[in-house]
């Protein structure tokens, strides 16, 4: 949070107003950055994975901005009792330059209190507003484009509020602007449907056994059961029980609004691990696959190889 620093100018525990920003968005915070070098001072996580802590702390008439430091790539914040604000400093420990480095959040369940804001320079956007737990609940962005900066909201009464997110650092490439790495909605194209076989953290054949939706968190849970597995980073697909044939069991996610229903047919599905869960990237038809494969291999494009029998 370099920006923060220089927002601060040195001026240690001071706190200045924001005047509106014009046109619609969220509203301006009231509190411009700062670094305390005293009064509630940095603020360590005993795994340096995860951090935990309290606004009771605070002296009930300031504002205080708390800092904390993590040094991994993945982790949780639970701040409770929000009050005054928190930098969270992410320094990972990766041989990955920063530059090539995706930050996404994931609010916890029943997290309140506080907006979550990405912060670069003293400029502030907004991540996850207070309570909003809908659609886009796990913003990604570029490693080099902020920082964490999250804001307590005023409230009559925090004993019963807890911000919390987790967090995530990955290698996957993110575009210039706020994005999530939910699955598309729409189909792949044949390029796409290529790569995501090269690159993806799963890659399996199978059909689908069932649909469940979870319409409180936004999403569908996609139950597959898997006759080859061509690869699988995390043990998202294990073998199935006696007397059903073989192969692998397992369940992917997708967004609720992709509106995924149960099918005849093989299909290869291809996606990511994304805090935790498996999330469904490209997936066509394996008879349609093959066709793409083959055409590729013949004008020798594919960019890499894989069994289609």
């Amino acid at each position: 949070m370099r920006g923060a620093a220089r927002a601060a100018g040195g001026r240690t525990g001071q706190l200045w107003p924001r005047p509106p920003a014009p046109g619609p968005g969220p509203p301006p915070l009231l509190l411009l950055l700062a670094v305390l070098l005293g009064g509630a001072g940095a603020q360590y996580s005993s795994d340096l994975c995860s951090w935990k802590g309290s606004g009771l702390t605070h002296e009930a008439h300031r504002k205080e901005v708390e800092q904390v430091y993590l040094r991994c790539s993945a982790g949780t914040v639970e701040w409770m009792y929000p009050t005054g604000a928190l930098i969270v400093n992410l320094r990972p420990n990766t041989f990955s330059p920063s530059r090539h480095l995706t930050l996404c959040i994931k609010p916890l369940r029943g997290s309140s209190g506080a907006n979550i804001y990405l912060e670069k320079t003293g400029e502030l956007k907004l991540l996850v507003r207070d309570g909003d737990l809908g659609p886009g609940q796990a913003p990604c962005f570029s490693f080099e484009q902020g920082g964490l900066f999250v804001e307590a909201t005023p409230q009559q009464d925090i004993s019963r509020r807890t911000t919390g997110f987790q967090y995530e650092l990955t290698s996957r490439h993110a575009g210039p602007d706020l994005h999530t790495l939910s699955a598309p909605c729409r189909p792949c194209s044949h390029t796409e449907v290529l790569l995501a076989v090269c690159t993806s953290d799963f890659v399996v054949r199978g059909s689908i056994q069932n649909v469940t939706h979870e319409p409180e968190q936004h999403e569908s849970a996609i139950h597959l059961h898997v006759s080859r597995l061509y690869r699988q980073k995390s043990r998202v697909f294990r073998p199935a029980p006696e007397g059903e044939g073989g192969g692998w069991r397992g369940r992917v996610s997708t967004l609720l609004e992709c509106g995924v229903r149960p099918g005849r047919g093989e299909f290869l599905f291809t996606g990511h691990m994304h805090f935790g869960e498996a999330w469904l990237g490209c997936a066509p038809r394996f008879k349609d696959f093959q066709r793409m494969y083959r055409d590729a291999e013949e004008r020798g494009l594919n960019p890499c190889e894989i069994g289609t029998e």
